[in-house]
């Protein structure tokens, strides 16, 4: 048989033979999904210039600063997400990224709005996680301008200068929680929410799809007033604390922002009836919820799928700079994952 020639690769790629020689000889440039695309043809069909083309496509792949802006260093929930994002950076395939990461240990709005900037001054795009406020909004919209793209990860924020988001359907998340704690308590009682801020909008719409279930399937509960632990775990630890005092018929709780290892000191230190009882959600599976969960603190994890959230996000972060691309917003909604002692 004889060798495969570029006719027979174009065709084989369902591109023109024009295309091919650009990609052969780099004469032209050619969108990486055109010359992957020829690149696997060219591995299919048995092309004698495949090392040549993969040689040539890995240089010709763009350099991207990718900007990644996370909550407290301190808090190991956000190393986690540090090593994930930097590893999804390192894996992403159609650039030579490099990841640089920030922390923000005040979470002041205007502390945010000089991180945004700070981290502008580094990267080529920004992902990150946010409380939703107009400094924030407003920093945003001042990278809009200067086309630096900014993509929210987990929580978004409200201004349509951003340019995507990458993270849970909330209300159906906090929908879910509800229906769990209703399922596992059959008598009904007094269920309560704890957020860290209500300006984190995932945590908002956490806490709406929560009460709504209640209100539209399950009469039969009482919702308490909420709860805002500004993320801090001794905020936490006391409001569980008290509840466990002062509410008899507390039966769940689902912790919707930052707090949980708070809510779990709290229940081993009371270890009554009432603290085995109550029907605890939480999010994120990390050291400490594994270790809730094993030793039944905590009933369910609701948690985002980590390696394909970060790789989501970053491939949305480098279409963000796509010059070419809808100036809407573009949502990528990751499913969340179920963790229970039976499965960790």
């Amino acid at each position: 048989m004889s060798r495969p020639t570029i006719p027979d690769l174009a065709k084989a790629a369902n591109v023109s033979i024009s295309t091919v020689d650009r990609v052969l000889n780099g004469r032209d440039p050619v969108r990486p999904q055109t010359a992957e695309r020829v690149l696997n043809a060219a591995r299919q069909i048995g092309f004698h210039g495949v090392t040549a083309i993969a040689r040539r496509l890995e240089h010709d792949k763009p350099v991207i600063k990718f900007g990644f802006l996370l909550k407290q260093s301190h808090r190991k929930l956000y190393r986690m997400w540090s090593d994930i994002l930097v590893a999804a950076t390192e894996a992403f395939p159609d650039a030579h990224g490099r990841a640089i990461v920030r922390f923000m240990d005040d979470l002041a709005p205007d502390k945010a709005a000089e991180a945004i900037y700070a981290l502008s001054r580094e990267a080529d795009v920004i992902g990150m996680i946010t409380s939703d406020h107009p400094q924030v909004n407003h920093a945003v919209d001042g990278l809009a301008a200067e086309n630096i793209p900014v993509v929210t990860m987990i929580s978004d924020i409200s201004t349509a200068s951003r340019a995507a988001y990458v993270g849970n359907d909330c209300i159906k998340k906090g929908r879910t929680a509800a229906w769990f704690i209703a399922g596992l308590n059959g008598n009904g009682g007094k269920v309560s929410v704890f957020v860290g801020s209500h300006r984190y909008l995932a945590q908002e719409l956490n806490e709406m799809g929560f009460r709504s279930y209640f209100r539209e399937s399950a009469p039969g509960f009482q919702m308490l007033e909420t709860v805002a632990t500004l993320e801090e775990p001794e905020i936490a630890y006391e409001a569980t604390r008290r509840l466990l005092q002062i509410e008899p018929n507390w039966v769940g709780l689902y912790v919707a922002g930052g707090g949980i290892t708070g809510v779990m000191r709290a229940l081993r230190e009371d270890g009554g009836p009432s603290a085995k009882r109550l029907v605890v959600i939480a999010h994120e599976l990390t050291n400490e919820t594994r270790a809730g969960l094993a030793e039944g603190l905590i009933r369910v994890v609701l948690s985002h799928p980590a390696k394909l959230l970060g790789e989501t996000l970053v491939r949305a972060m480098a279409e963000a700079l796509d010059a070419g691309r809808s100036p809407t917003v573009s949502q990528h909604t990751v499913p969340f994952e179920f963790y229970t002692a039976t499965n960790i």
